[in-house]
């Protein structure tokens, strides 16, 4: 879906940020959205930012070794 923002302010701050980075408006945009979410994602508590590797740790259940190069041998077809 298409963005469409009417604002003087926020078409102003885009342009600026085209000539500091000598790219398009869409590129400039783009990288400052990225830019943002990523500063929002690592001010996240640490418990935030690992539920989603804890919840898929608890999923796959305990580790349970075993002979890797057996079962790595297996998956491709080597004896």
């Amino acid at each position: 879906m298409p963005l469409y923002i009417k604002d003087i302010e926020v078409d102003q701050l885009a342009e600026e940020l085209v000539r500091l980075t000598k790219s398009s408006k869409v590129d400039a945009v783009k990288t400052a959205l990225r830019h943002e979410i990523a500063s929002r994602k690592s001010s996240l508590p640490i418990r935030e930012r690992l539920a989603k590797s804890l919840a898929m740790a608890r999923a796959a259940g305990p580790y349970a070794p075993g002979d890797h190069k057996r079962e790595t041998d297996e998956m491709w077809g080597e004896d």
